[in-house]
This record gives structure tokens, C-alpha cells and sequence, in this order.
């Protein structure tokens, strides 16, 4: 398992070269937040379907 600071390097690096900062800022949002639905979910922190259906059904 690599690190958090691998992953953002390799992100980066995978980049094209004409790439700017905004667009490497919002890779790294996007990798970090598949890294914590990742660890929501074996942590068991998750809902099904349903149970999203049925809170959005209350706002």
C-alpha cells in the first residue's frame, strides 16, 4: 500500500504537462476523498441505497 504523498506524487505526475495548479489541486481533492470513502467503507460506515433514498425523501 503506498502512501498518501505516493499516490498524490503519482496523481500528479500522470497529469499532462500543460496542466495547471487548479486542475492538480482538484485530482488531489478527488483522490482524497476516494481514500476516505475507502475507508468508510471497511470501516462499515456506509448506507445502502434505500436508506439515501429514504433521507433525501425528508428534505
Amino acid at each position: 500500500m503506498q502512501t498518501a504523498k505516493q499516490d498524490a506524487l503519482n496523481t500528479i505526475q500522470q497529469l499532462p504537462d500543460n496542466a495547471d495548479t487548479e486542475e492538480m489541486i482538484y485530482q488531489l481533492y478527488v483522490l482524497e476523498n476516494i481514500r476516505r470513502g475507502q475507508q468508510d467503507a471497511a470501516e462499515g460506515k456506509t448506507q445502502t441505497a434505500e436508506e439515501v433514498l429514504k433521507d433525501i425523501q425528508t428534505w
